[in-house]
């Protein structure tokens, strides 16, 4: 059972978060927590009600359950990431590493195991949808910050990544998070502790590769080359390293 209910604060917007996942149980006590907690919770128990309640609007935040009964979940990810870029957090019995990769891989932003903390799932949605809000325009006319490096120039207020072309490259939550925290320090070595702090809020476990899941999506993004990658470079032991100059665009 989740912990003790405390009462929304009712000042703040209200986020929409949709929760797929056939497990009617789960989804109430879902609905229940997050409610008391400022959340607006929308439910699905398919792929086709998900598409459904896609269509009706879009939500701030997706909670995806693996085994669904009409469609297996990784593949309902895979969908999700071609057409919505917005947060996701697998939410699944399915908690073997595999798993864990094959999801992160597919786009999702982190990944939670059944049975869970129902206050560590909260604190991993608010940290998420902090890092997806966008950011408020400047009371004086501002120019965005913008930032070259390489071939590429990312938008720091509107997260947007675009090529020497001028061609958008699509980054979801988590990917744009880990580029800002390599393009924060380049050119120097980023523990995946450190790298995991700056995503997630927390040190990296023995077992978790988030963040080489996380720089493997995003080589394949913003390598020219992501067979053989010179921007985004493994430093063995230590992490990972931006090697390029960084300036203002």
């Amino acid at each position: 059972m989740p912990p003790s209910l405390m009462p929304p604060n009712a000042a703040a917007p209200r986020p929409d978060v949709l929760v797929v996942d056939d497990d009617t149980e789960i989804v109430a006590l879902i609905e229940r927590y997050l409610g008391a907690h400022g959340f607006d919770v929308r439910a699905a128990h398919s792929g086709a009600g998900m598409h459904a309640a896609l269509s009706e609007r879009h939500p701030d935040m997706v909670l995806l359950d693996l085994g669904l009964p009409d469609i297996d979940g990784l593949s309902l990810l895979q969908h999700l990431r071609t057409h919505w870029q917005g947060p996701v957090i697998v939410v699944s019995g399915r908690g073997e590493a595999v798993e864990r990769v094959v999801g992160l891989e597919l786009g999702a932003d982190d990944y939670v195991a059944k049975p869970f903390d129902f206050r560590e799932l909260l604190a991993r949605i608010r940290s998420l949808l902090r890092r997806a809000a966008p950011v408020e325009a400047p009371a004086a006319p501002a120019p965005a910050r913008r930032l070259a490096f390489a071939h590429l120039v990312l938008d720091l207020g509107s997260r947007r990544l675009h090529d020497a072309d001028g061609n958008e490259i699509i980054l979801t939550t988590g990917e744009f998070e880990l580029l800002r925290a390599l393009l924060d320090r380049p050119n120097e070595v980023r523990s995946r502790d450190e790298l995991m702090n700056a995503l997630y809020g927390r040190e990296a476990g023995p077992f978790d590769r988030a963040i080489d899941v996380g720089v493997a999506r995003l080589r394949r993004k913003v390598e020219r080359e992501p067979s053989a990658p010179d921007l985004i470079r493994s430093v063995r032991g230590a992490g990972y390293l931006l090697a390029a100059e960084v300036r203002p665009a």
